[in-house]
């Protein structure tokens, strides 16, 4: 699993019918101190997740195991929304407190 920040949609009016009806998300991974790095990917919304919000995605096959993805040609998949990250005992991330 990867750390990104949602940064925008994508809207395609024209796709492969087996990607119908799937939201589409611009994600800017985050690096371990929690800056953007400068890779930002397309995912497939399986959280209803919203532009800012922090989250858990995956890459490659595994992105076709959540049950939105099952079987659809997909490499990267949004599988949760963080709501706290904590470091060695330090909260470094809460989102109540991010925005």
């Amino acid at each position: 699993m990867l750390l990104g920040k949602v940064i925008g949609t994508v809207v395609a009016t024209r796709k492969e019918p087996e990607l119908e009806g799937l939201r589409m998300l611009l994600v800017r991974d985050l690096d371990s101190k929690w800056k953007p790095t400068g890779k930002v990917i397309v995912a497939v919304d399986a959280m209803n997740a919203g532009t800012g919000e922090v989250v858990l995605y995956c890459a490659g096959s595994a992105a076709r195991q959540t049950a939105v993805t099952k079987n659809r040609p997909v490499d990267h998949v949004i599988m949760a929304v963080v709501d706290a990250v904590e470091v060695s005992g330090e909260l470094v991330y809460d989102k109540s407190v991010s925005g």
